[in-house]
């Protein structure tokens, strides 16, 4: 059979622009009854009441045991704008939450249950894993539920709870079904933060280390430069890092042409490669902060040895990061490296995370602080002796 290649196909092109709009707000004690934030942004929109479903973060409870208290008697004090549907969820948070495919259909059938309709609002509260695990239930139902965050976690108020994926995790990798859907709105309360353990305070410093070295150099003489208020947790010095750490992860959604991820590039993952898969190596062990601090340790080192990256200035990353309280090396990151199919093997993470972006492996490493390049071959030899080095300091 001969096929005349040259035969014209008809063809109908559409282009499509959609435009989404969502607000972070920065507060204190959201569900006071004189606070009137959640309110406000609720009727920003049509008609009112509004019918909302809440699912709260266990972890939570255990310092504010009032809290779902409070949230019942808010909806009833603006009950001209808020109608709680139903009686808030409860679920443990961490990464477990996202390890159970379960909670995705229990929440589902909550929103089924309670009717509501894509003109409703999903109240998520808790820190990036159940943000995380709640957006991807109510991106999936009815195509899109409005989604409100309220992050409790430094991790969540200044990175994940402000960005536009949703998440759980399978077959053993980090957050492999999802969706990327913008939230209606996120709400930053700083009350939550007093609650939380040293080792959770810190981690989310880490996101913020992460986005001043790839993209602003001032940011990084001011975590460097309050690394110990920030150890003795001032509060003011971690809310000065929370906003400038949003700011720029939204500025880079908005500006970088890139918000759904739909090329191979992904610069705001720097460093977390490695942490992914040192998450899973680890079994959770690792908060993904720490895991994290590791990753922009190893490729901060990888920008040294590679010769892209000052000594003076890869010692001052790796200092801040010290002097912030993370540990740098764990014995995860070295074993099986020389059996690169091996399931446990770090560098795995590089075809994950490939993988993950799809196209060609796109990394991105410092020519110096403040400063990003992107490659898309590394040098695994290079890697080892990285490791060595980290385990040295």
């Amino acid at each position: 059979m001969i096929v005349d290649i040259k035969q014209k196909s008809k063809l109908i092109h559409q282009r499509v622009s959609v435009t989404f709009n969502y607000e972070v707000y920065f507060t204190q004690n959201l569900f006071e009854l004189k606070n009137p934030t959640l309110a406000q942004v609720v009727t920003v929109d049509e008609e009112t009441p509004k019918k909302v479903v809440a699912v709260v973060d266990a972890g939570i409870l255990k310092y504010q045991p009032e809290l779902v208290k409070q949230l019942v008697a808010y909806t009833k004090f603006y009950g001209e704008v808020l109608a709680i549907a139903a009686e808030p969820m409860i679920i443990s948070g961490g990464e477990a939450a996202k390890n159970d495919r379960t909670l995705v259909e229990q929440i589902q059938q909550l929103i089924e249950t309670a009717g509501l309709c894509r003109h409703s609002y999903v109240l998520a509260i808790g820190g990036g894993a159940i943000l995380d695990l709640v957006g991807y239930a109510a991106a999936t139902a009815h195509r899109g539920i409005r989604l409100i965050r309220v992050p409790t976690t430094v991790l969540a108020q200044n990175d994940s709870g402000v960005g536009v994926k949703n998440g759980i995790n399978a077959f053993g990798k980090k957050n492999f079904l999802g969706t990327f859907a913008p939230p209606y709105a996120v709400i930053n309360d700083s009350a939550f933060l007093t609650t939380l353990d040293d080792r959770d305070w810190r981690s989310g410093i880490a996101e913020a280390v992460k986005v001043a070295l790839i993209k602003d150099a001032k940011f990084f003489d001011f975590i460097h430069s309050h690394s110990k208020a920030l150890g003795r947790r001032d509060m003011d010095a971690m809310q000065q890092v929370i906003y400038r750490c949003a700011q720029l992860h939204l500025e880079h959604i908005a500006n970088s042409g890139d918000p759904f991820e739909m090329g191979s590039s992904r610069p705001l993952d720097f460093g977390h490669w490695a942490a992914h898969k040192l998450e899973h190596l680890t079994n959770y062990r690792l908060r993904h902060g720490e895991a994290v601090a590791i990753g922009i340790a190893l490729d901060s080192t990888y920008s040294y040895l590679a010769g892209l990256l000052d000594c003076s200035e890869w010692q001052r990353i790796l200092n801040t990061l010290s002097a912030l309280g993370f540990t740098l090396y764990v014995p995860e990151l070295a074993q099986k490296l020389s059996q690169l199919e091996h399931p446990d093997c770090l560098f795995r993470g590089l075809t994950e995370f490939r993988e993950h972006l799809g196209g060609e492996l796109t990394l991105t490493l410092l020519q110096g602080i403040g400063k990003a390049i992107e490659v898309h071959e590394v040098n695994l030899l290079l890697y080892r002796q990285t490791i060595s080095l980290l385990r040295e300091f």
